[in-house]
C-alpha cells in the first residue's frame, strides 16, 4: 500500500507542457506535448526524429539511403517501409510520384543550393525490389518526398501515452494538430491562407519554399519538367502524414485540371490548390477549416 501511495503522490509533478524546436530534414521541426511526462516524451520524440533523419538523409554519406544508392542494396526497416509506399504511389499516380529519381533530386538540390548552375535535363528509370527489410535497386532513389512525412508519423507515435497528447510539425508537414493551425501564405505576407481545425494529417508543398531563378524542388518525371505548377498546395489526409506529403508533392507538379481530378478521386484526401491567385478546393476541404 505504501508503494502505491508513493507512486501516485507526485502525479501532478509529472503533468506539464513541453516543446522543442530543432533542425531536421532541412527544415525546423517542432514537437509539443501536454500531460503526464510531457518533458520525457518530447525528449524521446526528438531522439526518434534525429535517429530517423540520420538513416534517411540521402545527403549524408553514412545514411542507410546513401548506402542503398551507393551499393544497390540495404537492410533497413524504415527504408523498406518508405520504398514500399513509394512504389504504391508510383502506381496510383500513373508514375508522376517516382522514387527512382535520386540522381535528379541530387542535381536539383545542388542547383537550388547554388553549388551548380545546371539543371537536370534527363530523368531515369530502373528496377526496385523490397523483400522484408531488404531493398535492392539498380538506380539511385529519391525518398525525400516521403521521408519527412514518415519521420513526422513515427515521431508523433512516440508522443502517445495515457494522459498525454501532442503533435509534431516538420516544416509544412503536421501530425493531426491539437489545435488550430495556419496555412502559410506563399505571397510573403503574414496573413494565413486558411486556419485549419482538423484531426487529419496535413502537408503543404509549393515552389515558394525553396527556389532559385524561378525554379524549385518539384518535378514531374512523366513530362520531364522541373518546377511547381501552382503557388501552393495543401493536403489533409486521413491515412497519415506520409500520404499527405506524397499527394501535396504530386499535385504541385501536375497541371491544374489533372491535379484537381486526382485530388477529387483520392479517397481520404482533401486539397487546397492556389493557382494564379485563385483558391481551388475539393468539396470536403472546408470541413477541415475553422469557422470564423
Amino acid at each position: 500500500m505504501t508503494e502505491m501511495i508513493g507512486s501516485f503522490a507526485p502525479v501532478y509533478d509529472r503533468f506539464g507542457d513541453s516543446h522543442r524546436e530543432f533542425d531536421c530534414c532541412d527544415t525546423t521541426f517542432r514537437i509539443q506535448a501536454t500531460g503526464i511526462r510531457a518533458e520525457t516524451a518530447v525528449t524521446g520524440a526528438r531522439e526518434t526524429a534525429e535517429s530517423l533523419e540520420a538513416q534517411l538523409n540521402a545527403f549524408d554519406e553514412t545514411s542507410a539511403v546513401s548506402q542503398l544508392n551507393r551499393a544497390g542494396a540495404v537492410v533497413n526497416e524504415h527504408v523498406a517501409r518508405i520504398v514500399r509506399r513509394g512504389l504504391e504511389y508510383y502506381d496510383r499516380t500513373d508514375e508522376v510520384f517516382d522514387i527512382q529519381q535520386g540522381r535528379v533530386e541530387q542535381d536539383l538540390k545542388a542547383y537550388l543550393r547554388g553549388d551548380s548552375d545546371t539543371l537536370p535535363e534527363t530523368f531515369d528509370s530502373g528496377t526496385v525490389h523490397v523483400d522484408g527489410a531488404t531493398v535492392t535497386s539498380d538506380i539511385e532513389l529519391d525518398l525525400n518526398g516521403l521521408a519527412k512525412g514518415y519521420i513526422v508519423d513515427r515521431t508523433a507515435e512516440t508522443l502517445a501515452g495515457l494522459g498525454r497528447r501532442g503533435f509534431v510539425s516538420g516544416g509544412g508537414d503536421l501530425s493531426p494538430p491539437t489545435g488550430p493551425v495556419a496555412v502559410e501564405s506563399p505571397y510573403d505576407d503574414d496573413m494565413p491562407l486558411k486556419v485549419l481545425h482538423t484531426d487529419w494529417h496535413v502537408a503543404t508543398s509549393g515552389g515558394y519554399r525553396r527556389s532559385r531563378n524561378g525554379t524549385d524542388h518539384v518535378y514531374d518525371p512523366t513530362t520531364e519538367t522541373v518546377g511547381a505548377r501552382h503557388e501552393s498546395v495543401t493536403v489533409v489526409a486521413r491515412r497519415d502524414c506520409m500520404e499527405a506529403d506524397a499527394l501535396a508533392t504530386t499535385l504541385a507538379s501536375l497541371p491544374l485540371a489533372e491535379a484537381r481530378e486526382l485530388a477529387v478521386e483520392w479517397e481520404g484526401v482533401e486539397a487546397l490548390i492556389i493557382h494564379d491567385g485563385v483558391f481551388r478546393t475539393t468539396e470536403g476541404f472546408d470541413t477541415h477549416v475553422m469557422d470564423t
